[in-house]
C-alpha cells in the first residue's frame, strides 16, 4: 500500500475539543504522523484544499443486521409518510412491485405521533392494500408493528390467542385482533412467518448498507441486535470478503430459551467481532412502552418490562465468561434504575472499556450520573440527540414537565461520564436518513426539534464535543479499537467535509456533507 501525506487541510484529530493539525501521513493503512502542512516535504503529497478533515465516524448503536433482514420493507419515515392515509399510499406503491401471490409487502418507519388523526393504522387499513397477501409496516421504533387481517391468519392470532409476555396483540372493542403488535414479542410472533432473504441477498444488503455508511464518513459501527439475521458473524465476515471495509461489533440479543453458545477467541477478534450480548429490559418513549415509575401522564400506564431479572442476570454472566459487553435497552428512568440496582456492586470483567452499556438511557438525572460514577460496576452510555429532534411529538405526549431538563442531558452527560457516544439506532428512529453525523450534532449543538421546538437548551453542547461523542470518546464505549482518533498507530480512516463544520452557522450543520471517505487509506466514497 505504501505512504500517502495528505496536506493542507484542517484536521480535527479526535484528541481533544481544540487539537487540530493541517497535515498527516498514512503508511500500509496506519497513521505514521500527524503535524503541520510547513513540515510537509514531499513532492507527491495530497493536497486536501483547505477542507475540513474528521477521524473516521463510529455510529455505536445501529441495526444493519436489521436493515438486512428487512431489505425488501419500503422505507414509510417523516418527512415522506406523516399521515395514515400516506402510509397506505407507499405500501401501495411497494405492493405492486412485489412479485409473487404469497409475498409478504413489508414496510418500515413510520410515526404515528405525527398522523394529524393521532392514532395508530390498523389492519383495516392495511386491508386496503391487499387481503390476499399478508401486509406487516414496522413503526419507527422497530419495537411495535401493524399488520393486516392475512397477516393475523397466517400467524394464527384470534380472539382466544393469549397475549406473549411483555407484549400484547392491541384489540377491538369486541376483544378481536386490530393488528396492532405492541412490542417485541409481538411482533414476532407474527414476523416469524416472513420468508427470511437469502443469505446471498443478506450478505449482498450489508455490502450495501456499508457503501452507504462510507457515504456518511462512518468507519465503523457497533449493531445493537445482530441476531436479526441467522450466523450474523459468519454472514458479516462473508461481506467483509465481498467487500463490506466498515469495521463491526455484534452484539446479538439474549434469548433465555435460546442461550448463546461460548465464543472463540476468533469469534471475539479482528475487523468484524462480536463484542457483546443485548438485553432489552423496556420498550420506547415515543409509543409509551418505556418502563417508568411514574404513570404517564393522563393515565396508569407504567409502560412495559419486557424481561425479568434472572435474565438480565443470565445475559450478564455469559458476558462475564466470554469476556464481552453486556449491552442493557433501558429509556425508562424506573429500566434506568433497575439496570445500576443490578451491577452497581458487581466487579467490573473488563479492562479499558465498560462492561454493561447502557443503551438510549433517556433520562439521567444528576443524581443518576453521580450513581454510575460512584458504582463499582464501570458504565458507559449510548444515547441520541436525533430521538427528540425527530420524535418531539410522542416525547411531548410522553414526559412530563418536569422530566425535561433530564430527557438527553447530553451536556451533563459529557461531562460526567467518559465513555459515552451519541448514535443513529437506524433504522429504528423515526427519521429519514437517521445514521446522518451532521443531523445529530445539529440537534445537539441547537436542541431544537424537527418543528422548531426548543429541547431542553441548558443541554446543547459544541461542534467539537459533539464530533468527539462520533469519534475519540465514542471510541471509549466498545472495542472499537483502531479508529476514532487521527494519531500515530491508528488506521488510516478519515472523512473529508464539503464545507467546514466548526464554522458554519448552526441551523445549517445538518446541510454540511462528507465529500470523500477514506478507510485504512484507501478512498472507498467520492461524491
Amino acid at each position: 500500500m505504501g505512504a500517502v501525506t495528505f496536506t493542507n487541510a484542517r484536521v480535527f484529530t479526535g484528541a481533544s475539543e481544540t487539537a487540530f493539525a493541517s497535515a498527516f501521513r498514512i503508511v500500509d493503512g496506519l497513521v505514521d504522523w500527524v503535524g503541520e502542512a510547513a513540515d510537509v516535504t514531499e513532492n507527491d503529497a495530497v493536497d486536501l484544499g483547505g477542507r475540513t478533515v474528521l477521524p473516521g465516524l463510529l455510529d455505536s448503536h445501529t441495526h444493519p443486521a436489521l436493515l438486512a433482514g428487512t431489505a425488501a420493507a419500503v422505507e414509510c419515515f417523516p418527512p415522506a409518510v406523516t399521515s395514515a392515509d400516506e402510509l397506505v399510499e407507499t405500501l401501495q406503491r411497494h405492493a405492486a412491485t412485489v412479485a409473487g401471490p404469497d409475498a409478504w409487502v413489508l414496510g418500515r418507519g413510520f410515526d404515528d405521533t405525527k398522523f394529524p388523526e393521532g392514532r395508530m393504522p390498523t389492519a383495516s387499513d392495511l386491508d386496503r392494500i391487499d387481503t390476499d397477501r399478508p401486509v406487516l409496516v414496522w413503526r419507527c421504533d422497530a419495537h411495535s408493528a401493524v399488520c393486516n387481517s392475512r397477516a393475523l391468519e397466517i400467524a394464527g392470532v384470534t380472539a382466544s390467542t393469549p397475549d406473549p409476555d411483555g407484549a400484547r396483540f392491541e384489540r377491538d372493542a369486541d376483544g378481536r385482533p386490530n393488528g396492532v403488535l405492541t412490542e417485541i414479542a409481538a411482533v414476532n410472533a407474527v414476523a416469524a412467518f416472513i420468508p427470511a432473504p437469502s443469505r446471498d441477498e443478506q450478505i449482498d444488503a450489508i455490502v450495501a448498507i456499508g457503501e452507504e455508511l462510507s457515504s456518511r464518513g462512518i468507519v465503523a459501527v457497533c449493531d445493537l441486535l445482530s441476531s436479526r439475521i441467522d450466523r450474523p458473524l459468519e454472514t458479516f465476515r462473508a461481506a467483509a470478503e465481498r467487500g463490506l471495509r466498515t469495521r463491526v461489533a455484534l452484539y446479538p440479543g439474549w434469548d433465555p430459551a435460546a442461550p448463546l453458545a461460548d465464543l472463540s477467541v476468533d469469534d471475539r477478534e479482528g475487523p468484524v467481532r462480536i463484542a457483546g450480548v443485548k438485553v432489552v429490559l423496556d420498550g420506547a418513549y415515543s409509543n409509551r412502552t418505556a418502563w417508568v415509575h411514574e404513570a404517564y401522564p393522563d393515565s396508569c400506564d407504567h409502560g412495559l418490562r419486557l424481561v425479568d431479572d434472572a435474565d438480565v442476570l443470565a445475559a450478564g454472566d455469559w458476558a462475564r465468561r466470554n469476556g464481552v459487553q453486556l449491552a442493557v435497552h433501558a429509556m425508562g428512568d424506573r429500566a434506568l434504575d433497575r439496570v445500576v440496582e443490578l451491577f452497581e456492586d458487581a466487579e467490573p470483567w473488563l479492562d479499558g472499556i465498560p462492561s454493561v452499556r447502557i443503551e438510549h438511557a433517556t433520562i439521567v438525572s444528576d443524581a443518576y450520573l453521580a450513581r454510575l460514577r460512584s458504582a463499582r460496576m464501570r458504565f458507559g452510555i449510548a444515547t441520541h440527540t436525533v430521538f427528540f429532534f425527530a420524535e418531539y411529538d410522542g416525547y411531548e405526549k410522553a414526559l412530563r414537565v418536569e422530566q425535561v431538563p433530564d430527557a438527553y442531558p447530553i451536556a451533563r452527560l459529557y461531562a460526567g461520564l467518559e465513555p459515552l457516544a451519541l448514535s443513529s439506532d437506524r433504522p429504528a428512529t423515526a427519521w429519514s436518513g437517521a445514521d446522518d453525523v451532521m443531523l445529530s450534532v445539529e440537534a445537539a449543538v441547537r436542541r431544537r426539534t424537527y418543528n422548531g421546538v426548543e429541547f431542553g437548551a441548558e443541554a446543547a453542547i459544541t461542534v467539537p464535543e459533539a464530533l468527539l461523542l462520533y469519534t475519540s470518546r465514542a471510541a471509549l464505549l466498545s472495542p472499537l479499537s483502531g479508529v476514532g482518533s487521527l494519531a500515530p498507530g491508528f488506521d488510516g480512516s478519515f472523512a473529508v467535509l464539503d464545507r467546514d463544520v466548526f464554522s458554519v452557522p448552526a441551523d445549517e450543520i445538518a446541510a454540511v456533507r462528507v465529500a470523500e471517505t477514506w478507510i485504512r487509506g484507501e478512498r472507498v466514497f467520492l461524491r
